[in-house]
């Protein structure tokens, strides 16, 4: 049996900003919801970054907009907060727009469970520190729900958690700090003690991409709204991910994106030290030399 959900990242309504084209979510919403009534689909995934923040006042009536078209689609949805929904608002705040708890839960649906990890989404800005906090509670839930997991594991998160490659990244090519947590080698290692398939799927960094870390595919959809990849025009960006034994996932739209494959749950061996450190190899680098 195959479970098939739609997605949607990164829809950033508002004033157009850099390369992020705000100004035409709200159409776009529209054609997400005939997208979601054209395909096969039991549940919508929203991965966050629903907004492009200005203040307090304008983000709760852009975060009521974006909620008003989602009542559109025709399908159940869950949300997770981005770090644009979090600005300035609260969780709560968010949760009393979209009439949804926005803690860490998980789904068992069609031989697959869904856990909505939804981890602190807030960029913190100070003298000591500038981007995301990984929070201890966050990791502990996680670890949990990877050691308890009797069936395959789709974990869904604002943030991406593999810490793959930024270069050609408009935002994060020189700011890949701001791509993922600090300390998410801890988050992996905590998905790593699943004893089954584990896939992950994420937002936030606006492009389309596959990163398999220690046997585990972490995918990334690109944004609704983002044109860095397009020319300037919005990518219009909406998925669907298809998992059974086979996991199929094809973004729509002007920036499109297919892929399969098999989860498995075997794990890689694990990596060598820097070869100055391991005594091994340092032994033998030091008989060469001699």
């Amino acid at each position: 049996m195959t479970l098939r959900l739609a997605i949607v990242a990164d829809i950033h309504h508002g004033t157009p900003s850099a390369t992020k084209r705000g100004d035409t979510a709200m159409t776009l919403m529209e054609e997400f919801a005939r997208y979601v009534r054209d395909v096969d689909v039991t549940h919508v995934l929203d991965l966050g970054d629903r907004i492009s923040d200005v203040d307090h006042d304008t983000d709760l009536r852009l975060e009521a907009e974006v909620a008003e078209a989602f009542r559109a689609v025709e399908k159940p949805i869950w949300h997770l907060n981005g770090n644009h929904d979090r600005d300035h608002l609260s969780v709560e705040q968010n949760e009393e727009i979209l009439g949804q708890s926005l803690g860490h839960e998980t789904h068992d649906v069609g031989g697959w469970r869904i856990a909505l990890w939804r981890a602190d989404s807030r960029i913190y800005r100070g003298a000591d520190h500038s981007g995301f906090v990984l929070r201890e509670a966050d990791l502990l839930w996680l670890s949990r729900t990877a050691q308890a997991a009797d069936r395959p594991l789709l974990v869904v998160s604002h943030v991406p958690l593999s810490g793959h490659s930024q270069i050609g990244n408009y935002y994060f090519q020189n700011n890949p700090s701001h791509s993922t947590y600090p300390m998410a080698e801890r988050a992996r290692a905590a998905l790593a003690q699943a004893g089954v398939p584990v896939v992950c799927l994420a937002g936030h960094v606006h492009w389309n991409t596959v990163t398999t870390v220690d046997g585990i595919p972490h995918l990334t959809q690109q944004s609704l709204t983002e044109s860095f990849t397009n020319e300037g025009a919005p990518a219009g960006a909406m998925g669907v991910i298809e998992l059974g034994d086979t996991v199929r996932w094809e973004v729509a739209g002007d920036d499109p994106f297919s892929t399969a494959f098999r989860p498995s749950a075997r794990r890689w061996t694990p990596a060598l030290p820097e070869f100055r450190a391991h005594p091994e190899l340092r032994a033998r680098h030091t008989r060469t030399e001699g």
